[in-house]
């Protein structure tokens, strides 16, 4: 039979879950373009699709490990702090790579080279498969 209560009680958690999430979700959006040397709402509104694969993978990347951080945390807090250390990572990993590998990595975006927003989104996506997998204890 179905239990009302037990599913009330769930929606509400998932309501927190799911709007906590979105919050940090756009939180490092913003925060990831702020990071970046190119402007990717303006570049994303001309059409750029370098950009836009660079900004989908590292937001598919930050995800990632927040999906797993809401599937193995047992409070709020300590969602917040997986969610947090979780964007640290994903902006240390594409300061990373733009310091080492890419130098030029604005340039590259602001020209639309797909090749760049690609490799870019790919390391955004590895970093968060690696991050989420780390988050299961």
């Amino acid at each position: 039979m179905f239990d009302f209560t037990a599913f009330q009680d769930g929606a509400i958690a998932f309501l927190v879950a799911f709007v906590a999430a979105g919050l940090f979700t756009i939180a490092f959006k913003y925060i990831y373009q702020w990071v970046t040397p190119y402007n990717e709402k303006a570049l994303i509104r001309q059409g750029n699709l370098a950009a836009a694969i660079a900004l989908a993978g590292a937001l598919i990347g930050y995800v990632l490990p927040l999906a797993s951080a809401l599937s193995h945390t047992v409070s709020l807090p300590e969602f917040a702090a997986w969610a947090t250390l979780a964007g640290v990572i994903q902006i240390a990993a594409f300061t990373g790579v733009r310091l080492v590998a890419l130098p030029d990595v604005k340039a590259r975006i602001e020209n639309g080279e797909t090749s760049i927003g690609v490799y870019l989104a790919g390391v955004s996506i590895a970093v968060g498969v690696l991050n989420a997998a780390c988050m299961t204890t």
